[in-house]
């Protein structure tokens, strides 16, 4: 894929899922804009850093993007588990704003350069939790069901302005995110086990459908929800 000429905003490019996405569009020739508290070593040269807050500054966000915007990737998450009764009322409330309404805020002020571009692409990140009953899930369950109800409403309100939007909808990937999942050989084999591709997701398993998703070889597809679960969202193998 060829990504030269292509500015692209990263939203939560400095770690997981996301690094491994800035690695990988730079490599293909894009201009990266990555929006996050902080920043990473890793970050490839050229990459031009808006420092935000997405719970509560984005004062420079639209102040720092080019006028042409050809791409822009939500990549915040989190992972909140639980059993239900010890959720509260706090946990519904933030773990919305940092996957919905975070999003939703970065797309508004990113409008203006992505309609500008003339043909834009957005992906936004759900969660196999979103539509396979998990427990312990409830609250990043209910999050990612309003970013894919956000995505599909957006696909169709801007598909007259040539911009894009679909959604990619991992299960469980080896992140620093996931790391009290995964912090045990007992645990990665358990939870590699729980996949009908025997293994759990790699940062560039996810990174690799999102950048197909952000490129002009996918130009015919919106309004989509892409599992990359390794099966787990519609197989039962066992």
């Amino acid at each position: 894929m060829d990504f030269r000429g292509k500015n692209v905003l990263v939203v939560g490019g400095s770690s997981g899922i996301g690094l491994k996405l800035v690695s990988m569009l730079a490599s293909q020739g894009a201009q990266i804009y990555n929006a996050s508290r902080s920043k990473s070593e890793d970050w490839p040269d050229g990459l031009i850093h808006i420092p935000i807050d997405v719970l509560s500054n984005f004062d420079l966000l639209a102040e720092q993007l080019p006028g042409n915007l050809h791409g822009l990737v939500y990549a915040v998450g989190s992972i909140n588990l639980k059993p239900f009764s010890r959720y509260t009322e706090e946990d519904f409330i933030n773990d919305y704003k940092l996957n919905v309404t975070g999003a939703a805020r970065c797309i508004q002020l990113a409008y203006r350069s992505l309609r500008n571009s003339g043909s834009a692409s957005i992906v936004l990140l759900s969660s196999v939790a979103a539509k396979t009953g998990m427990p312990y899930h409830a609250s990043i369950a209910a999050a990612k069901g309003g970013v894919e109800g956000l995505a599909l409403s957006l696909a169709a309100e801007f598909a007259s302005q040539n911009i894009r939007v679909n959604v990619v909808a991992p299960s469980l990937t080896d992140t620093s995110l996931a790391g009290n999942l995964l912090n045990t050989p007992e645990k990665r084999e358990a939870s590699a086990k729980r996949h009908p591709l025997g293994r759990i997701g790699k940062p560039e398993d996810i990174a690799s459908a999102i950048s197909f998703l952000l490129s002009d070889e996918s130009g015919w597809i919106s309004g989509q929800v892409l599992g990359i679960d390794g099966g787990m969202g519609n197989l039962k193998t066992l």
